[in-house]
């Protein structure tokens, strides 16, 4: 009991510590003061992933083709406005896209960065309803592992990324993610439509290949960050990199499991196997030795002739 509470206030002392170093811009945003309302949403949102699927067992789903038109067309212009802030302001504070360190001034140019991965945040907040709407709509099988993993871990972490980094090298993988955002959320927006639309969408499995190769690019600007020695939290890097490689194992496996793995052959069932069987084995064989076999009754209609006749003329 001793060494927990010594551990619970190692832990609180370490917050309070890295809350005197962290950025003082963003200290009266919303949701920016401290981790417990993003930490609430997150585990509303987990908490709806197990009560859900019970409210709607015994439901209609419901179609909201309107409100995913809209809400996905929504999301195309969200992530356009986050990646236009992030390339235009980056481009005016004379960002390098290899190694770029925090500015914590109150630079227009910087300012307005750290309100672009705000609202880069805020957008992984929102893309919680991707999974509302799949339960909603009782599509429980687009609920996996990765969906979930992916959406609760991006707007929990960069809770983290907004207090302390939001500038410098957190520019670029926002920047990118929010340019694929654009594309998914268009390509969502789309197939919303419905089945006239949706067979024109042939370049779905190329989203999920841009998105393994920009895991492959974070790994490997963090990469070359590490290598110059970057100013930038070391542990940041670290982190970020083992973070990329989950998604590569995960998208990897999505992508196997969906585009590359052959589906099995279903197997036989025995009841019909026996009956190939019996057939086959009947024609070859019980034909000559005057054996029974039903073939469309034809020849057991002949059998039952023949021992007619044979009875009538005993």
């Amino acid at each position: 009991m001793e060494l927990t509470t010594h551990l619970i206030n190692d832990t609180i002392n370490l917050y309070k510590w890295a809350l005197t170093i962290a950025d003082k811009r963003v200290e009266k945003w919303p949701l920016m003061d401290n981790p417990l309302p993003t930490l609430a949403i997150s585990s509303s949102y987990l908490l709806f992933l197990w009560l859900g699927p019970k409210y709607m067992q015994n439901r209609e789903p419901f179609q909201l083709k309107k409100t995913l038109i809209l809400y996905n067309f929504s999301m195309v212009v969200f992530n356009f406005f986050i990646c236009k802030e992030l390339f235009l302001a980056a481009r005016a504070a004379g960002y390098s896209y290899i190694c770029q360190s925090v500015d914590y001034s109150d630079d227009p140019n910087e300012v307005r960065i750290a309100a672009a991965l705000w609202w880069y945040f805020i957008s992984k907040g929102v893309e919680y309803l991707d999974t509302v709407f799949f339960i909603l709509r009782k599509k429980f099988n687009q609920v996996s592992f990765l969906h979930v993993y992916h959406h609760c871990t991006m707007f929990t972490l960069w809770w983290i990324g907004i207090k302390w980094v939001a500038g410098g090298q957190s520019f670029f993988g926002a920047h990118m993610n929010a340019a694929i955002h654009v594309l998914m959320y268009l390509y969502y927006g789309l197939a919303s439509f419905g089945p006239k639309i949706q067979k024109y969408l042939w370049w779905k499995k190329y989203l999920t290949v841009i998105q393994m190769i920009q895991f492959h690019v974070t790994i490997g600007h963090t990469a070359l960050s590490l290598y110059m020695d970057c100013e930038f939290p070391h542990w940041m890097h670290y982190a970020l990199i083992c973070y990329a490689l989950t998604f590569i194992a995960l998208f990897g496996n999505f992508y196997y499991q969906t585009y590359r793995r052959t589906p099995r052959q279903p197997r036989e069932p025995k009841a019909s196997k026996a009956l190939s069987n019996g057939v086959s084995n009947g024609l070859s064989k019980g034909l000559g030795n005057g054996a029974v076999v039903v073939v469309g009754g034809k020849v057991e209609e002949k059998e039952r002739r023949k021992r007619k006749g044979r009875a009538k003329r005993d």
